[in-house]
Order: structure tokens, then C-alpha cells, then sequence
């Protein structure tokens, strides 16, 4: 019978969660829905002093804005419950334990000063990489070492202790990962790495070997930094007699800098002017015990929608011209083997682009209201919704972020205090001020106040005139606008209806009057 896909998102609480952890959130969320399976989320906090408070909320609620959902969890409860390590400590010194029954594991009481001479022996003798391993743990104080009589007499005395892993001397560890394909690592530059700490908590390499197994995880999608511990986590599987169900691995590539000199990191984003983070994270400084604020994308103004479909573009490409894709649609279309092994750059302008894109899509009814509230809180009030409606559609090819539909649309709510001195030394005349204000006389009266009515009578004035079209319309934007650019010009003079632009032109024939081409 075919095992349910299961996969798991397992950060550890200590701070925001970078967008590389949302993004390996993300190829496991797709693949479980794919797939037909199940995501969880554990979170790992057997390390007690990195543990940093609210940032296991903050977890939950990044994904939840991402709309990455979980299906087993802290908050969703489940049959593998708990979902946080630091509540499952009991059951992990069973295996601990079992693995030294079985010689694969050991006691080893060195002390920190015992530790820090082996390190400095082995420095001064020029080993490159100096770790306790399969030579080295054979001049230190362990089980393997020591009489069986005085190891006993150490554990009765309390005496402090960690469990190694005792790693095979010459051996290779192959395994092969669905995006790397096959690796093969030999056991020497595998050190004995601690499974239980002094505390009697265990290490990562345990419990998250431990927990995978008793919650079923059938593929682990992880980042390529996890990639060196991959062998250890093989001989694990191994040791505990669970090869046969152990998971299918797939190692994600790396997040670089916007110029690919490095992995991505806080400071990038503080230097260059971006957020790395989903959302804003209030913690306190290390140093100095002063708040801080680590910006994040949904403060930003990015859709959530945008910020997703960015992120699957970063080290993933469905094989298709495509760029647009939905959640579902990136469910539909997603494979790991299509992830790459290099790593991907970071690319700012990419995710403004898909932001612009996610909200140019949206009804022009949905941007009505965020156009509403950015006015409200400027203290703009009672614009009727056809009307922000009609506006929020206008300008919104001009916006990035939700909140620049207001910054483009204060026209609307604001007379012009200037006027573009550029087009009215080139282009505003006594002709044209003459034309635009015969204008202004006759558009109260108009009939057909669309953008079409309006510049039918525009082009009937004009040509009465004995002008063209073409020489007064800067200059009728201008008077109108103050600017020289902007949305279409028909539509706006129709926006804003024809009392209010006539009043408008009228002033700016009136002001100008002493000016010439």
C-alpha cells in the first residue's frame, strides 16, 4: 500500500522567519498539495537560549499571510501531537538510549576545557578541520574509553555527560536527493556528533530524525545548508532500523544577494532597501537591549499573492513562458524535479514587477477600497464609491503598491498650487489660453460629460478656434493637472466632472496671463 505524502516545515523560534524559510514552507506546501498529502508544522526549540518570544507567532502568522496552510500543528492539533519539540523531550532519550544499547552511540564526559585542548592539539598539528571523531574520540574520556566499571561509576554520580553518535571510520554514506541526485559522503569527515546534550535535551540531529519518523514524514525539503548533515541523518535512519521508511530528501538551492556574492541576509535587505522578512518583526537588539524593527513585505504594500509567486520563481521554473500563476495553479504545476541545484538571485525589481501585476489585476471595486482608507486616514471623507471606483481604475497602472492609488490620485482632491513651467514656456500661449478658456465657458453646459463626450466638444471648441487639437492639450493637462504626465486626460476632466474643471482651467488661464511662448 502506497504511504500519504506527509512533508513538514520546521523552523526554529529564534527571530523573524527569512523568505528562504517561507520559501522552503512554500515547495513543501505545493508538493503535499499535489501530491494529495498532508503539511505540518513542528517547531523545533530544543535550543532554549536562542529561543526568542513571539517569534513562534510570528511564524504561524506569516504563513497564514502567505496562504500557506497547514494541516497539522501547534495551532490545528493532530495525531502526532505535540507539534513543539520542547514538549516532546521525554520520548527522545528512548532512542538515545536504544542506540548505545546497540553500539551505535556513547557516553562521553569530556569537559569544555577537555574539549577546547583536543581542538588546540589538533590545530597546532595542522589538521584543517580539527572535530571529535572516529581517531579522536579515542584520546578522549567516553565510553569507549574508559572501563565499564568507571563509566557506571560516572552516571550513578551524576557526573555530566553527553550522548555521540559514534560514526563509522571508513565507510561511504550514499543517498540519493531529488534534486541533487546521487551523494556519496565518506564517513571520515563525518564527525561524532551530540545526540543528547548535558540538559537531556536533544540535539537537532536526534529530534529531528525522531520526529520525522513517529510523524510519518515521507519527503524532508529542506535548504542546502542542511546538505553536510544529510549522511549523518542517513546512518541515523540506519542505526534505529527505520532505512526502510526513511523519507526522500531534497535539498533546496541557496538565496544569493541581489549581486550574487552571497547568501541573502537581514543586513542585505537594511543596506540595499528591502524587506527579507514576510512581515514586520518587533524583537530588541542583542547588544544593546534596544527595540528594533525588521521591515517585511506585507507592510511594504506587497500582496501576498505577488510576494508567493515571486518566491516559486526563485530556484524553480515550470519549463513554460508562464509567470503568472496562482496558488492553485502553482500547486497544479509544480514538480521538484524541476527545482535547480544553483542557487537564485534575489531580484528586487522582479518582485515589484509581480506586484504590480497582482494589482493592476484586481476589479477596480477591490482597489476602490484601498484607496478609500489611504484617503480616510489623510482626512479625505465622503467620496462616493462609483467615484473611487472609477478613479482607483484610472490610475492603477501608474501604482505598485496599494498605497500609491492615493499618492496618483490626490489630483483628484487637490487643485493644482503650480504649474509645469516646462510645457507652459513651450506651449501656453494667448491662442491656446484663449482656446482652453472658450473651453471652460462651454463645458458646464455639456450633454455628454464620458471622456468622449468630453473631447468631442474639446475638438469642436478648438477647431472653432482655428486650432488643432494636438496644440493645446499639454497645456490644457497642465491647467488642469499642473503636471505635464499623467493618467488619460478625458477621463480625468470626466472624474472630475465639468463644474470642477472649468473652475480649474478658468484659474489657470487667469493666473497665467502674463505668459507667453
Amino acid at each position: 500500500m502506497e504511504r500519504e505524502v506527509r512533508v513538514r516545515f520546521a523552523p526554529s523560534p529564534t527571530g523573524p522567519l527569512h523568505i528562504g524559510g517561507v520559501r522552503t514552507a512554500l515547495y513543501n506546501y505545493l508538493l503535499a498539495r499535489k501530491l494529495g498529502g498532508k503539511m505540518l508544522l513542528r517547531i523545533e526549540d530544543t535550543d532554549q537560549n536562542r529561543f526568542v518570544p513571539g517569534a513562534e507567532q510570528y511564524i504561524m502568522d506569516s504563513l497564514r499571510w502567505c496562504g500557506i496552510e497547514i494541516d497539522e500543528g501547534i495551532e490545528q492539533g493532530g495525531p502526532h501531537a505535540p507539534y513543539r519539540q520542547s514538549e516532546r523531550k521525554p520520548m527522545y532519550r528512548q532512542y538515545a538510549d536504544q542506540l548505545i544499547r546497540d553500539g551505535y552511540a556513547y557516553y562521553a564526559f569530556d569537559t569544555p576545557e577537555e574539549l577546547d585542548a583536543m581542538r588546540a592539539r589538533l590545530t597546532a598539528a595542522k589538521v584543517p578541520n580539527p572535530q571529535y571523531n572516529s581517531i579522536t574520540r579515542t584520546q578522549m574520556r567516553n565510553s569507549l574509553t574508559l572501563p565499564e566499571t568507571e563509566v557506571q561509576q560516572l552516571l550513578d554520580a551524576g557526573a555530566p555527560y553527553v550522548i555521540r553518535l559514534k560514526v563509522p571510520r571508513k565507510e561511504e554514506v550514499r543517498f540519493n536527493d531529488l534534486i541533487r541526485g546521487w551523494v556519496v559522503v565518506h564517513s571520515s569527515s563525518i564527525d561524532d556528533k551530540v545526540l543528547m546534550k548535558s540538559d537531556g535535551m536533544p540535539t537537532y540531529h536526534l529530534a529531528n530524525i525522531v520526529d520525522d519518523h513517529l510523524m510519518e514524514i515521507t519527503h524532508v525539503i529542506r535548504g542546502e545548508e542542511w546538505l553536510p548533515s544529510a549522511p549523518l541523518h542517513v546512518l541515523l535512519y540506519r542505526y534505529l532500523g527505520w532505512e526502510s521508511t526513511m523519507p526522500q530528501f531534497a535539498h533546496l538551492p541557496l538565496l544569493l544577494k541581489p549581486d550574487g556574492t552571497g547568501k541573502l541576509s537581514k543586513r542585505d535587505g537594511d543596506k540595499l532597501g528591502f524587506p527579507v522578512f514576510p512581515l514586520e518583526f518587533h524583537g530588541t537588539d542583542a547588544e544593546t537591549g534596544q527595540p528594533t524593527v525588521s521591515s517585511g513585505y506585507r507592510e511594504s504594500g506587497y500582496l501576498p499573492e505577488a510576494f508567493i509567486n515571486f518566491l516559486a520563481f526563485l530556484g524553480w521554473n515550470p519549463g513554460t513562458q508562464q509567470e503568472i500563476f496562482s496558488m492553485d495553479e502553482l500547486i497544479e504545476a509544480f514538480s521538484i524535479e524541476r527545482v535547480s541545484k544553483s542557487p537564485a538571485r534575489f531580484d528586487q525589481n522582479k518582485v515589484r514587477w509581480y506586484n504590480e501585476q497582482y494589482l493592476r489585476a484586481k476589479p477596480d471595486a477591490e482597489l476602490a477600497q484601498y484607496l478609500l482608507e489611504a484617503l480616510s486616514k489623510q482626512g479625505i471623507g465622503n467620496v462616493p464609491a462609483d467615484k473611487a471606483e472609477q478613479i482607483a481604475g484610472l490610475v492603477k497602472e501608474r501604482a505598485t503598491f496599494p498605497a500609491d492609488l492615493a499618492k496618483e490620485a490626490q489630483l483628484f482632491f487637490q487643485r493644482p498650487t503650480g504649474y509645469d513651467e516646462q510645457v507652459i514656456s513651450k506651449k501656453w500661449n494667448a491662442q491656446v489660453a484663449g482656446a482652453l478658456a472658450a473651453f471652460a465657458q462651454e463645458l458646464p453646459a455639456a450633454a455628454d460629460t464620458t471622456p468622449d463626450g468630453i473631447k468631442a466638444l474639446l475638438t469642436q471648441v478648438v477647431e472653432g478656434q482655428g486650432m488643432k487639437l494636438g496644440q493645446v492639450l499639454q497645456a490644457l493637462r497642465v491647467a488642469v493637472t499642473g503636471a505635464a504626465a499623467g493618467p488619460d486626460l478625458m477621463a480625468i476632466m470626466s472624474i472630475l466632472g465639468p463644474q470642477e474643471t472649468a473652475q480649474r482651467i478658468q484659474a489657470a488661464v487667469e493666473q497665467l496671463a502674463g505668459s507667453a511662448a
